[in-house]
């Protein structure tokens, strides 16, 4: 008999990919056997966070998807109406969240755990962003 595999979901914007984002991926994996990344699209960073990311959307894949504990990586849908569809696409057993991140999602079969911040005073890219 053969065992379905337990999908992590982790979702962000990754933008300057910085240790936090590895720490946030590294456990995102150990939850799981697959984890597979959306990497926010730039038009709904913008709206989102009121601000255009720093990194361009394919610059900030390109981080993830190098990322050793990563098993797959996409960008989101460009429309923002559909941004939980990649829920119904993937169906994650285990959805992570950050500690920062402010994510309402529906009820369903997964399990949403937040997940602790590393050194937060030193790695989030709003303070590593050049002004």
């Amino acid at each position: 008999m053969n065992k379905r595999k337990k999908v992590v979901l982790a979702f962000g914007t990754y933008d300057l990919f910085h240790p936090g984002h590895e720490y946030f991926l590294r456990e995102a994996k150990q939850l799981g056997d697959c984890l597979v990344v959306i990497v926010a699209r730039d038009t709904n960073v913008q709206k989102i966070k009121g601000r255009a990311p720093y990194d361009l959307e394919q610059d900030r894949l390109a981080h993830v998807v190098s990322f050793p504990f990563v098993d797959e990586a996409m960008l989101g849908y460009e429309d923002f109406a559909k941004h939980l569809q990649v829920l119904e696409d993937i169906e994650p057993d285990i959805i992570c969240l950050g500690y920062d991140q402010q994510a309402t999602l529906p009820d369903g079969p997964w399990r949403v755990v937040r997940l602790d911040p590393y050194k937060s005073d030193q790695y989030k890219s709003s303070l590593l962003r050049p002004e």
